[in-house]
């Protein structure tokens, strides 16, 4: 017997969302659109043969489950932002088939930025736009999308314009901007309009498979359990309700007009990096003069992590580390963190130091802590790998460190700074610690280059003592 019709190879054969039931079956609600639109997806990457070459980004939502079924790349995305990270992950890979699949909760409210500037900067990729208009997976709450007068859990009396505003038209804000390619609305009603979908879905992404430019497939979607009404009564109320609101169509359609412009990735060239960035170049062999015998062999490549309270100055001094290694032709990266007051609140960030290309900036095993202040001690001193090292101010922290297995140095650079006339100076008497115990780099060295961090001129002297003496500290102890 031959087989005429099988599920998509682009599918898995088996569905491991729900550990228990039948896995070879999609586990969305009855009558959800969902199912029917991951079938149509999965046929049209297998008929343009784009399955091996596809980043499926999923974010928040009935959307998210979307990794469970599609056998392709797939990568989960914080609420709403799937669209910027789908344009991290074309403009890395451009050969790649990147598809944002998006509900309204998600791509209507939350991701309502990353959308319209993803479209207005013509990012080639594929949006397909779940619109149900309501927030499905969450309790059946008011999205962007739903109707005037429709009653849902966060208006329970129905959206009001005069309240709530009008419902958000996605196709059409989208068709506001100039860059998009191909935008079109269908839905999931009858056979005719089930096909259309079909078609539109195919036909965004072969104009991305011809790198056409940014394609946007809106399509409206029952949701009988957030609605509150049989599957079948959920599509009548889709042609009824849902298209004199958003009227079906195809708003764009200038696949054929637009000149292919293949997106080639910029390599990285690390030769013309300081005259690229306007900072002088390293005298010739300065980097190679650094003597390597100083320097902690388990350090040499650390990941840090830098704490305390906002005002502290807790990113200057992870920025002026990474500053200093960039100076001296290293590897760095330096990612901020920090509470909602940028004074008082907590701060922290994570700083990298390698020979090597950095392939992420986050930092969970420390190598290389500092803490400000106690909250910080006691958040992050577990996360500091065995043998590793711990700075902290022993002025402000009334409490030792736990931890046996790591060296710990006390070092009271609130102090410190006090005597020297200003407390905002604690920070780069920790750094002049830190590059005395670690040989990172050598004092020399950081003051000459602290106004690569450091725009206040007039402070400069002041930070200079405040290295040296941090430094000078760590030579005493010894």
């Amino acid at each position: 017997m031959e087989v005429k019709f099988k599920k998509s190879q682009a599918l898995y054969d088996v569905y491991e969302r729900k550990p228990s039931g039948d896995q070879t079956v999609i586990h969305y609600c009855p009558g959800c659109g969902h199912g029917n639109i991951h079938k149509m997806i999965a046929e049209a990457l297998m008929e343009l043969e784009l399955q091996d070459r596809t980043v499926f980004v999923s974010p928040v939502g009935c959307s998210v489950f979307a990794y469970y079924y599609f056998d392709t790349g797939n990568i989960q995305a914080a609420h709403g932002r799937a669209p910027a990270v789908a344009t991290g992950v074309k403009r890395v890979h451009p050969d790649s088939i990147v598809i944002s699949y998006q509900g309204d909760g998600d791509l209507a409210a939350i991701g309502t930025a990353e959308i319209v500037h993803a479209a207005n900067r013509g990012e080639k990729i594929s949006v397909f736009f779940v619109n149900n208009a309501i927030y499905g997976m969450t309790g059946g709450q008011m999205a962007p999308t739903t109707l005037e007068g429709q009653r849902t859990t966060t208006s329970p009396y129905g959206r009001s314009p005069a309240n709530e505003g009008y419902p958000v038209r996605v196709a059409e804000l989208i068709n506001a901007l100039e860059a998009p390619v191909y935008i079109e609305r269908v839905a999931l009603t009858d056979a005719k309009h089930i096909n259309k979908t079909r078609q539109a879905i195919k036909k965004a992404l072969r104009y991305q498979k011809e790198n056409r430019g940014f394609t946007l497939v809106e399509i409206l979607s029952a949701c009988p359990t957030g609605w509150g009404v049989a599957p079948v009564q959920a599509r009548q109320w889709i042609k009824e309700q849902m298209e004199p609101v958003f009227p079906l169509g195809c708003l764009r359609d200038r696949g054929d007009e637009i000149e292919v412009q293949p997106l080639k990735p910029r390599p990285f060239v690390s030769e013309n990096l300081h005259e690229l960035l306007d900072q002088p170049t390293p005298a010739e062999g300065e980097t190679a003069a650094r003597s390597e015998a100083k320097m902690l062999p388990e350090l040499r490549n650390p990941r840090c992590k830098i704490a305390g309270f906002g005002g502290q100055g807790v990113l200057l001094l992870g920025l002026g580390l990474a500053s200093v290694g960039m100076k001296l032709g290293r590897q760095v990266s330096w990612l901020p963190s920090y509470g909602p007051e940028m004074r008082g609140g907590t701060a922290n960030c994570s700083v990298r130091v390698s020979d090597e290309m950095i392939g992420a900036p986050v930092v969970d095993e420390i190598d290389l802590l500092v803490a400000f202040n106690r909250p910080s001690l006691e958040k992050f001193e577990s996360q500091v790998r065995p043998g590793g090292l711990l700075f902290y101010d022993s002025s402000l922290i009334d409490v030792e460190p736990q931890r046996s297995d790591i060296e710990c140095i006390a070092v009271p650079a609130t102090k410190m700074a006090d005597e020297l006339g200003n407390t905002k100076a604690a920070n780069m008497v920790m750094f002049g610690a830190i590059v005395a115990k670690t040989g990172l780099f050598t004092i020399e060295e950081v003051v000459r280059y602290l106004d690569s961090f450091i725009k206040k001129t007039k402070l400069i002297p002041l930070n200079e003592q405040a290295v040296k003496r941090g430094g000078a500290y760590i030579a005493e102890m010894s």
